[in-house]
C-alpha cells in the first residue's frame, strides 16, 4: 500500500516537473485602448500563470471593436504597437476574433485562455459569455482586474476637465480646427480662463487687505466689508464687459451670415473659410474685455481711495 502511494506521488512530481519544463501557450485578448498599467498587470498575471508560459495577445481591429464595443481613442495599429512594447507579451495577434472557438485555438496551438472572470457579451446579441466555450472545456485561466483604472476612467477624467485640456493644447500651439473647437467657443474659453485668473488674484488681494487691517489694528469686519464691496464691484464690471464682448461677437457673426446668404451658398462657404483663416471676428491683442479697465491701475486707485478715507477718519 505504501509502495503504491509512493508511486502515485512520484508520478505527480514527474507531471509537475514536465509541466514546468514544457512551454505552455497562453492566450489573452482585448481592445487595449489607451494602454495603461491595468492592462499590463492583467498580462503579467497571464504570463506568470505557468512557470514556462509563452503569452500570445490578441487585439481586435477597429471594425470589430466599433461594431461590438464602440469608438476607440487609438487606432488598431496604435493599439497593436502598444502591446508589442509590453515586456510580458511574447507575440501579438492582430485582427483577433470577438469570440474564441476551437478552430482558433488549434490554429495558434493555444493551451489556455487568460482573462478576468466577468462575463462579456458575444456577437449573438443573446447576452452569452464570450469565454463560455473555453470555460466549458477547462481551458480558462482567471486573472484579476486592477481596481481604480480603466480606459473608461481615463476618458471620463479628460471629459470632466475638457475645457482645461483644450486651453492647454491651444497654448501649446494646436489650432482650434485641430481640436474641433469653434471660433466662438475658443474665445469663450479664453474669457473664462481670464476670469478665473482674475478671481484668484482678487482673492489674493483680499487676503493681503485683511493682513494689513490686522497690522494697522483696525476693526477686521470693517475691512472685510470694504473688501467684499470692492470685489463684488470689480467682478460685476468684468462680467458686464464679458457680456458686451460676447454680444458683439454674436452680432458680428449673425451680420456676416446674413450678408453671405444674399450672395449665394458658394460665396457663404468661401467667406466662412476666409474668416476662419484670418480670425477677423476677434483679435486677442484687441480684447475688449481688457480695454474696460487696467488691473494694476484699479488696485492702485482703490489703495489711494482707502488711504484717503483713513486720513479723513483721523
Amino acid at each position: 500500500m505504501e509502495d503504491m502511494e509512493m508511486e502515485d506521488e512520484k508520478k505527480q512530481q514527474q507531471q509537475q516537473q514536465s509541466l514546468a519544463n514544457s512551454l505552455v501557450r497562453v492566450y489573452a485578448d482585448g481592445i487595449y485602448d489607451l494602454f495603461h498599467f491595468g492592462h499590463a498587470r492583467s498580462l503579467e498575471q497571464a504570463k506568470k500563470s505557468f512557470p514556462n508560459a509563452y503569452l500570445l495577445v490578441g487585439c481586435c481591429n477597429d471594425e470589430t471593436t466599433h461594431k461590438y464595443k464602440g469608438k476607440t481613442v487609438m487606432t488598431e495599429s496604435e493599439r497593436y504597437e502598444s502591446l508589442r512594447h509590453c515586456k510580458w507579451v511574447d507575440e501579438v495577434i492582430p485582427d483577433a476574433p470577438w469570440v474564441i472557438n476551437q478552430e482558433f485555438l488549434d490554429k495558434h496551438n493555444i493551451d489556455y485562455v487568460a482573462h478576468d472572470s466577468l462575463p462579456y457579451a458575444d456577437a449573438s446579441g443573446a447576452g452569452k459569455d464570450v469565454y463560455e466555450f473555453v470555460k466549458a472545456v477547462g481551458k480558462f485561466k482567471e486573472t484579476k482586474r486592477t481596481d481604480g483604472i480603466s480606459t473608461s476612467d481615463i476618458i471620463m477624467k479628460i471629459v470632466k476637465d475638457y475645457n482645461q485640456y483644450v486651453m492647454r493644447n491651444l497654448d501649446r500651439g494646436y489650432t482650434r480646427k485641430e481640436l474641433g473647437v469653434s471660433y466662438v467657443k475658443e474665445k469663450r474659453l479664453r474669457v473664462n480662463m481670464r476670469l478665473k485668473k482674475l478671481q484668484e488674484k482678487v482673492k489674493e488681494q483680499q487676503e493681503k487687505i485683511q493682513t494689513v487691517a490686522k497690522t494697522a489694528g483696525m476693526h477686521r469686519n470693517e475691512w472685510v466689508e470694504n473688501a467684499d464691496r470692492w470685489v463684488a464691484g470689480f467682478l460685476e464690471m468684468f462680467e458686464e464687459g464679458c457680456h458686451k464682448m460676447g454680444t458683439t461677437i454674436r452680432d458680428r457673426i449673425q451680420e456676416r451670415e446674413g450678408n453671405s446668404q444674399q450672395t449665394g451658398s458658394t460665396h457663404l462657404l468661401q467667406n466662412e473659410a476666409d474668416d476662419d483663416d484670418k480670425e477677423e471676428y476677434y483679435d486677442d491683442d484687441d480684447d475688449e474685455s481688457e480695454e474696460y479697465y487696467d488691473e494694476e491701475e484699479y488696485y492702485e486707485e482703490e489703495k489711494r481711495q482707502e488711504e484717503k478715507r483713513q486720513e479723513e477718519k483721523r
